[in-house]
Order: structure tokens, then sequence, then C-alpha cells
């Protein structure tokens, strides 16, 4: 690459010069006017909530299934992390597929089309007599929220008008984060094959919302179809004079009226972009995420928690939620850099506390009746036992809720968001697939050999790995990513066009 992907300072640069404001930006973009919009990103991140659900639902069956009197269904080990890892393996072929159904069904009914394998895997799931249902079951969930974690952010950003994209732009986190918190809270009150048939819920009536909500008018312009994408414009904004904005967006995907072909992909205007993307959704995953929510109940049950691993992951949950809605609300204030910084430095100090608590700090004298490492995790330490209640024994909850707030506020919702945002049009569909495929792969590796790790050095080391990525993440925030906030798409793809290094003078 011959010059920095973002980070110089350079002249004022703005997409649209100065003109009268449209009728829908000379209003402010209140409640009101917007509400529509509000209700079609509920109807879509329905599916992000069902995502969340299931990405967690291992935390409290995993327990569940090693104390299982049934040889077919009880997990060892090596099975616990396929049944916790098997997911990330059909989220990243969700992803690979959205790269397709993205551009072809369009964003709206490829959300819908998630509904089929994810109603399929709750199931299985529910009805399983054996190993093999678990993990086809759970990787079909997995392929759904693949699959959605790639279109909504997508549909999300094309629906919303500029002044609250900010805020929608975190509803996918939000609700998948709602989605967790939902299966931590009901996994305190119902087995875990009720847990897999109350899964199904949000499914069916993301389906019946969507069904109501129009396309991405983006979406409809790029596939000739203007008069539909007007009139789905017109629906979202509640507004009949919105031919200002449609005329924007209509020159804008004339411009781009072809795909990206693999010699334009070399052009440092379509891959920056895409670079940006897809290592943010890298370094998203290498924080540890994943493998710690996989993983919430079994890393309790490994510290000497005082509390019950079962309520702490509820009160992890719930401390994440508050986190993403306060993103919600700052993002398009503070703005997205600001939010990055302070998420990447909370979960560097979080996940550097988790390890040296782990290395220094107590350990339980006999292991929890649920999944237990500390057999493994903790030996060759010099942790003196836990005899009595200690109030060291709080520090892994609350860093724990510590690097959940860090990671809600900052690194989980705008990663999805920038996605969203900084990709080109016609890459966009094919793009954000990409960047799923190669964060859930990330994942994969990271929850099938987490546990391995851990066996072979100890819980402290995989947490000091995580700490020095979130150090990285610093880093790259800084020199690479761009300010998107209060920038239509339009004049986000126009800067990257412009080879521009900062739209700041």
């Amino acid at each position: 690459m011959q010059e920095p992907l973002l980070g110089t300072q350079s002249l004022d640069y703005d997409t649209f010069p100065e003109a009268p404001a449209s009728p829908g930006e000379r209003a402010p973009a209140g409640a009101l006017q917007n509400r529509r919009v509000f209700l079609a990103t509920f109807a879509a991140v329905l599916g992000n909530f069902s995502f969340g659900y299931a990405l967690v639902y291992t935390s409290p069956v995993i327990p569940a299934l090693r104390l299982s009197p049934d040889p077919a269904l009880h997990l060892n080990k090596i099975q616990a992390s396929w049944f916790g890892s098997v997911f990330t393996l059909g989220a990243a072929a969700g992803g690979l597929s959205a790269m397709l159904l993205n551009d072809l069904l369009g964003r709206k009914l490829s959300i819908m089309f998630s509904a089929v394998p994810s109603a399929i895997g709750y199931a299985l799931m529910a009805g399983a007599h054996g190993l093999w249902m678990l993990l086809l079951g759970r990787m079909l969930t997995g392929f759904a929220g693949g699959l959605t974690a790639a279109c909504i952010p997508v549909y999300v950003s094309e629906i919303a008008p500029p002044g609250v994209r900010g805020a929608l732009g975190a509803t996918p986190q939000l609700m998948a984060v709602f989605g967790s918190l939902s299966l931590y809270a009901l996994g305190l009150l119902l087995p875990w094959r009720w847990l897999a048939v109350a899964g199904e819920g949000p499914v069916l009536v993301m389906i019946l919302l969507l069904s109501f909500m129009p396309n991405s008018p983006r979406f409809l312009l790029s596939k000739g179809r203007d008069e539909e994408a007007l009139q789905a414009l017109t629906w979202l904004r509640a507004d009949s004079e919105v031919h200002w904005e449609f005329e924007q967006i209509q020159d804008n995907v004339r411009r781009q009226s072809s795909r990206v072909s693999w010699a334009e992909a070399r052009d440092p205007r379509v891959y920056r972009p895409i670079l940006i993307a897809v290592l943010m959704r890298f370094l998203q995953q290498l924080t540890g995420i994943t493998p710690i929510l996989v993983y919430l109940q079994t890393i309790f049950d490994s510290t000497a928690v005082v509390l019950p691993s079962q309520q702490d992951a509820a009160i992890v949950g719930a401390v994440r939620l508050l986190s993403v809605l306060i993103a919600a609300v700052t993002m398009d204030l503070a703005g997205r850099k600001v939010l990055l910084y302070v998420s990447a430095s909370i979960m560097f100090a979080a996940n550097l506390t988790i390890g040296l608590y782990v290395q220094f700090g107590p350990r339980p004298l006999t292991p929890n009746s649920t999944v237990s490492l500390e057999s493994v995790t903790l030996a060759g330490t010099d942790q003196p036992p836990v005899t009595s209640f200690n109030y060291l024994t709080l520090i892994p909850l609350l860093a724990t809720m510590l690097f959940i707030m860090g990671y809600a506020m900052g690194w989980g919702p705008i990663t999805w968001l920038l996605m969203s945002e900084v990709l080109p049009l016609r890459a966009r569909g094919v793009a954000s697939g990409l960047c799923v495929l190669v964060s859930w792969l990330t994942a994969f590796v990271l929850t099938k050999y987490f546990l391995l790790a851990v066996n072979a050095f100890g819980l402290q080391v995989p947490f000091f790995f995580f700490s020095a990525v979130c150090l990285l993440s610093l880093l790259f925030t800084g020199c690479c990513v761009p300010e998107t906030k209060g920038r239509s798409l339009e004049q986000i793809e126009a800067f990257f066009n412009s080879r521009r290094t900062s739209f700041r003078p």
C-alpha cells in the first residue's frame, strides 16, 4: 500500500456542495418523522436477537449436558468444544452465502430467508436424541446468524437518514445483546430443550413484520426498479417530498451501475474501505468476545467467583445491554472514533486484570458442579486456595463486566455500523459477506482452540493475548479508521473515491 489508509490531515472535503435543504432536512429528524424507519429497523434486527440468543445458547447448556445421565447426550471436553465452536463455522458459511444472496435476493429477502435454517436448527436442538442433532442444529442457527450479520447492518444503514444512522446502526448489536441476556435469564428458569423451543418465537415474529416492510431503496435502484425505490423511500421517510434525497442516491447508483471486477478491486478507492471493514471485524473477534461469551459460565466456574456462575452470566448480560444502550445514544454525539478508543482501552484493562487474577489470585478447593477447568487452568500457579469468602473473588466478575461494557460501547456496535457505512455500494453485498466470513472463521479458531489453550497453558494466557490485541486495536483506530459521524453514505463513498486521507481540514 503506497499511502496510509487514513490519518494525515488534508483540506476539508464535502461531497455535496451547499444546496437548499431537502424538505426532510428542513425538519428535525425526530421520532415522528422517522417512525417508519424505526419500525423497519426493529423488524430487521429481530434477526440479531435470534443471533445473540443462539450464540450463547451453549453457556447454560454445556454444563447441563456435561451432567446428563443420557449417554447419547453426555458431552466430554472435546465434544463440548465442538458444540461451542461449530456455531461459528455455520456463521462463516452464512457470511459466505451472503456474498451471493445480499445482491441476488436483496437485503430484506436475505434476512427473511435466514429464518428457515434458524427454525430448523432450534427444532433439531429441542428434539435432540444424539450429538449429531445438537451439532447440526447449532450449525444451522450459526448459518442463520452469519447471514443476518452480513445483511441486517447493510439494510439498516441504507434505509436510515444520516441524522439517526449512528443510533440505528447500534441496534443490531443492541438486539444481539438483548437476545443473549434473554437466554441467560431463561436459562435460570427453563431446561435446555425448552430454551431451544423459546428461540423459535423471535424468528416467527421477524418473518411476519418484515413481510410488510419495504426493501432498501439503494438496492432497488441498483436493480433498475426506480419506481419501487421511490415508493420505498417515500414510505420510509413518511414524506412525499423526498426527491432531493432520491436524486442523490440515484446519481450515486448510476455511477456504479456495474459490479466491481477483480481488476478494479486492486484500486485503492475500492480496497481501502473493504480492507478497513475486514480488519475491524478480524480485530473485533481477536479481542476475545466470542470465546468469553460462549464459555462464560465455564470461565466463572474456573475462577472462584463467589456467586453461582449462572447468576454471574445473567449479570454480565445485563451490563452488556446497558452499555450498548449508552453507545446507541452517544454514537452520533461523541463520534465513532472516540468510542472505539474508549472501548479498546477498557477491554485492555479488563483482559489484563483477569489474566493477572488467574495467575496470582485465589483458587477454589473443590470444583463446582458445572463444567470446570480449574484442574488444568490453575495448576502450577502460586495461587492460595479459597477457604472462606474473599472479596478478591469478585474480581473476575467485575473485570468481565468491565470487558463486556467496553466491548458493547464501541468495538461491538461500531464495527457493524462502520462495515455498512464505508463499503462501496457496488461491492457492499459481497464485501459485507466477506467481512462476516473472516469474522466467524476467526471466531471458530478462537472458540475451538480456547479450551485446548487453557488446558495446555492456563486460563491466564488467552487473556494476556486478548489484552495485546486490544492495544493493537487502539493503534489501528488511530491510523486507519475514518470518522463517519454525520456523513451520508454517498459522502463517505465519495471521500474514499477522492483518495483523501481525512474528512477534517
